[in-house]
């Protein structure tokens, strides 16, 4: 019992860590890039690139996708910005 507890008590946490940063376009302040970013960008090995886009992203769009990959679905500005080689310009 408390080991079935102590799970559902994790993935509770994990669920708010990623829905914290979640949101819709313009749900973020300017202010708040900078720790949405590093959260998104904590498990890349290219981080400060990562940080540098993602932050840039971020003050045009005021979104940044939940999670640390994927997910841009949930900020349409911040997925659709592309590079002028039509790649993402976004993490």
């Amino acid at each position: 019992m408390a080991q079935t507890s102590s799970l559902l008590l994790l993935v509770a946490f994990m669920l708010v860590v990623d829905v914290s940063f979640a949101g819709g376009e313009g749900s973020l302040s300017k202010a708040e890039c900078p720790k949405a970013c590093d959260y998104r960008c904590s498990n890349t090995q290219y981080r400060n690139a990562c940080l540098d886009f993602c932050n840039l992203c971020c003050e045009k769009c005021l979104c940044v996708p939940s999670g640390t990959y994927g997910h841009k679905e949930e900020c349409p500005c911040y997925n659709n910005w592309k590079t002028k080689k039509g790649g993402p310009k976004c993490p």
